[in-house]
Formats: C-alpha cells, structure tokens, sequence
C-alpha cells in the first residue's frame, strides 16, 4: 500500500498510530476498490450466464 501511495512504510505506519482516522479512510478506500473490481466480476459472469440462457431457451424454440 506505502508504494502504490508512493510514501515510505514508516509514514503509512505513524498514520495509523497517530492519524487513526485518516488511516481508516485510506484503507476504506483500497477496500471500496477491491468491491468495485469484485462487482464487476459478478457482473460480467452473471450478464455471460444470462446470455447463455437466453441462448439454450432460444435453441429449443
């Protein structure tokens, strides 16, 4: 995380010891990005699957 923020270990470290909030935000935000990235998995799997269905129920028509 220090290197993707590009700051040294030691600052994201003293941010978390005496900068607690400023720290929650930053790693709600890594985890907000990591949900986003996760959604759009589900999304493109579920719109692929969804499609296949529509493809199997045309097939039998």
């Amino acid at each position: 995380m220090a290197y993707y923020l590009e700051i040294d270990v030691s600052t994201l470290y003293n941010w978390r010891k005496h900068k607690p909030n400023l720290y929650r935000i930053i790693m709600l935000g890594f985890k907000f990005d990591e949900v986003l990235e996760q959604s759009k998995k589900n999304y493109d799997y579920l719109s692929d699957l969804e499609q296949n269905l529509q493809d199997e129920i045309a097939r039998f028509k």
